[in-house]
């Protein structure tokens, strides 16, 4: 399998940027055609104590590749990357990555 992984850093204002990612951005890419599974983390800190450098990652889980591409192309998809950088463009990095089974 293929993932989308999305991690964002701490918002400013968390209780604004939870209710838009949970009531408008989620439901958007859980609707992305080809999606297979998608788990959100809520990251409540670090090993080394404190809080740590990240809020929230979002793992979106792809058959291949080819899957992820035409996701991310469709409609569904092309929403759901307006809306991540309309609320989060300066918190988020994204990265795909392949699950190892070893």
């Amino acid at each position: 399998m293929v993932k989308l992984i999305a991690i964002y850093k701490h918002p400013q204002d968390k209780e604004a940027f939870d209710k838009h990612y949970f009531e408008t951005h989620a439901p958007l890419t859980a609707k992305i055609p080809g999606l297979r599974k998608m788990e959100v983390t809520r990251i409540v800190g670090s090993p080394m104590g404190g809080e740590g450098k990240y809020y929230l990652m979002c793992e979106m889980y792809y058959d291949d590749h080819e899957a992820l591409k035409a996701g991310m192309k469709s409609a569904e998809g092309k929403a759901s990357g307006k809306d991540v950088m309309s609320f989060a463009g300066d918190l988020v990095t994204m990265m795909i990555g392949e699950e190892v089974n070893e």
